[in-house]
């Protein structure tokens, strides 16, 4: 199943009712383990994101929409990138010309 590494920063609307943020993080774990798809990792950081996490999803379509409902929600902005594990790497290159 693909991995993707999902980058979110806080709304001014998501900063201000802070306290619900587990709360919207399990709505999305849900519907996202609801899609066959789970979280693999998940981290608060400092800097230019206020979250990470790396998911499994069963396709670019189901993350994007994944991504586009939780945003839609105004309180985080994403960023989605798949990500390439190290055997997918590896047969990348060698398949190059």
């Amino acid at each position: 199943m693909p991995t993707y590494i999902m980058l979110a920063t806080w709304t001014e609307q998501g900063i201000s009712n802070i306290k619900e943020s587990p709360t919207r993080f399990d709505a999305f774990k849900q519907s996202l383990e609801q899609t066959g798809g789970q979280v693999k990792g998940f981290y608060l950081v400092t800097g230019q994101y206020d979250m990470v996490c790396i998911v499994e999803a069963p396709s670019d379509e189901v993350i994007t929409k994944l991504g586009l409902a939780s945003a839609a929600k105004g309180a985080i902005r994403t960023q989605i990138m798949r990500a390439f594990t190290e055997d997918e790497y590896r047969k990348l290159i060698a398949a190059l010309p």
